[in-house]
């Protein structure tokens, strides 16, 4: 649980669409502080500021800073002036969708692989290295991550680079449990975000997650789920747990093949379902 009046850094932001909105805006519900990061001011020009969602009022009452995560000054410049924090949301990643994405792995735009390196992965350790002189008591930095145990189609060297996320969590972990800083990810099911929509052919990978969740998943609002699960793994109720990869996918990545029929979510909640039937019991008894 978020403890009010703490401080967090949230980093990503593109839109209200995105997890880091959702996240950023159940932190600010709970009593939470927040300091949202964007790339440029250019980027929150063309993708925040033209938002709809929001007054101009609501904007305004958000702090934002700049920070493109690649430069390291900007990095060290952002938690120069955040103060003490006690958590970071490291919801940033990237690859050109032109090469490091779609139908072959094979690419030659090397420049591209190791920006998307960059970004999607040795920018946790950036950011981490810099977050950790502001979290004087100890506290949780969390990423975003999506199954990595598979490969999908189309989703390449994005695959690679949350593969080797996952990886570089652990090893932060069992560096800065020693500063009672801990290091998770979430790894998300597939959300239609603005940063998703880059990626070829993404209705595949939903329609993907309606044949492999036992639960159902809503690639629209379960993005308010995976905030949910940020949430808790920044607050004070996860302190033991780190290195992880919390899965918030409705059961996807457990699951081998696809479901069958008889296995598939019902469109009813149980709850309703269960109404149902008792209704339609009581009136076959009244129609005796």
């Amino acid at each position: 649980m978020i403890e009010p009046g703490n401080t967090y850094v949230v980093m990503g932001l593109l839109n209200t669409d995105s997890i880091a909105y959702a996240a950023g805006k159940m932190i600010e519900d709970l009593g939470g502080k927040v300091i949202y990061t964007v790339q440029s001011e250019r980027m929150k020009r063309i993708f925040f500021d033209r938002s709809p969602d929001l007054t101009q009022e609501e904007k305004d009452a958000m702090r934002f800073e700049y920070c493109d995560v690649t430069v390291e000054n900007e990095v060290r410049n952002l938690f120069a002036k955040t103060g003490p924090i006690n958590g970071v949301l490291h919801s940033i990643g990237f690859a050109n969708p032109k090469t490091c994405l779609g139908d072959s792995m094979y690419t030659p735009a090397y420049e591209d692989i190791k920006q998307a390196f960059h970004i999607s992965c040795a920018s946790l350790a950036t950011v981490s290295h810099f977050a950790l002189e502001k979290m004087e008591k100890g506290g949780s930095i969390v990423t975003l991550s999506f199954e990595s145990q598979v490969a999908f189609p189309y989703y390449n060297w994005m695959g690679v680079n949350k593969a080797a996320l996952e990886a570089l969590v652990r090893a932060l972990a069992r560096e800065y449990g020693r500063e009672h800083v801990r290091v998770n990810a979430i790894s998300a099911g597939p959300l239609a975000t603005k940063a998703a929509k880059s990626i070829p052919h993404f209705a595949h990978l939903a329609k993907t997650w309606r044949q492999i969740s036992p639960l159902p998943w809503d690639v629209v609002n379960d993005k308010k789920e995976v905030a949910n699960a940020v949430v808790f793994m920044l607050g004070k109720y996860s302190k033991k747990i780190t290195g992880q990869t919390i899965y918030v996918d409705g059961g996807a990545n457990n699951v081998g093949g696809v479901l069958l029929p008889s296995e598939k979510p019902l469109m009813r909640t149980p709850a309703k379902e269960a109404a149902k039937k008792k209704t339609a019991k009581k009136k076959a008894v009244e129609d005796k």
